[in-house]
């Protein structure tokens, strides 16, 4: 059998890394792309030399993308099985007060970064014998938006929305387009600051009594994703909570975030 082989962006740290030992260990070729070149470097230590390429780009970069798969892709013999856009930023804050360059910044990673991957890994997935899979990150701010999170949510639901459709679209084609919608993950992005509050989400997390969810279990929950099909990828106790909330006591939910509580979901 041809080894398969995975592509993931945001992969010098968080949820991408994990994902990227996961894979290698089951004998896939990863591919690592990220902004961040030291971390690329110091993430590439962890992986026999044979089984890992990194690519230093920025998702935003459609020229950058054609480069990086290009380049992945004549390393796996020409196979993209997966294709996982991790890539994502949070900015927390009052939406009105956001700065436009902030608007822009997170928009144009959480979303177009997104739709980037898609639509230019498409050919490379179509290409991929025996059928392949886009999976993308959204979050469980993509099952219902939280205050103090507004542009964060509004991009995640977009990805959520994105994912939904592809998976129409490509199903005749043999690809199936998957949404990762974990709960808190103890990363740099829980450094963005609490609606209403100067300490960081993650503080604000803990304060509460929530669950940072594992690394390793939203690692497997891509890997059985990959492996099933099924569109949506709940992770966590809190994203399970929160979805049966949002189908039976949406109006205990908007009650909640019209609360000032210093926590985001």
């Amino acid at each position: 059998m041809a080894e398969k082989a995975i592509f993931i962006t945001g992969g010098a740290s968080g949820i991408g890394l994990a994902v990227a030992k996961l894979f290698a260990s089951k004998g896939w070729r990863v591919g690592l792309a990220d902004v961040n070149a030291a971390g690329l470097e110091a993430a590439r230590a962890g992986f026999a030399p044979d089984r890992i390429s990194t690519h230093v780009m920025d998702v935003r970069d459609r020229h950058q993308w054609q480069e990086s798969l290009g380049a992945f892709t004549a390393l796996s013999g020409g196979r993209l099985d997966v294709l996982f856009n991790n890539a994502g930023i949070a900015v927390g804050g009052e939406f009105a007060t956001t700065s436009f360059e902030d608007i822009d910044r997170i928009v144009g990673i959480n979303l177009t970064g997104v739709i980037n991957g898609a639509r230019i890994g498409y050919p490379f997935l179509k290409a991929t014998p025996g059928g392949a899979a886009l999976v993308n990150t959204a979050s469980a701010a993509a099952i219902y938006g939280s205050a103090g999170l507004a542009l964060y949510a509004a991009t995640k639901f977009a990805v959520r929305g994105l994912t939904e459709a592809l998976d129409g679209e490509w199903a005749a084609e043999g690809i199936k387009a998957h949404v990762l919608m974990p709960s808190f993950i103890d990363t740099p992005l829980l450094d963005t600051l609490s609606h209403g509050s100067n300490r960081t989400a993650r503080e604000s997390v803990k304060a509460a009594g929530l669950e940072f969810t594992p690394l390793d279990t939203v690692a497997q929950a891509v890997w059985d994703s990959v492996h099933n099909d099924k569109v949506h990828a709940l992770v966590g106790k809190t994203a399970r909570r929160l979805a049966f909330a949002a189908r039976w006591m949406p109006g205990a939910i908007r009650k909640q975030t019209r609360r000032r509580m210093g926590m985001d979901i």
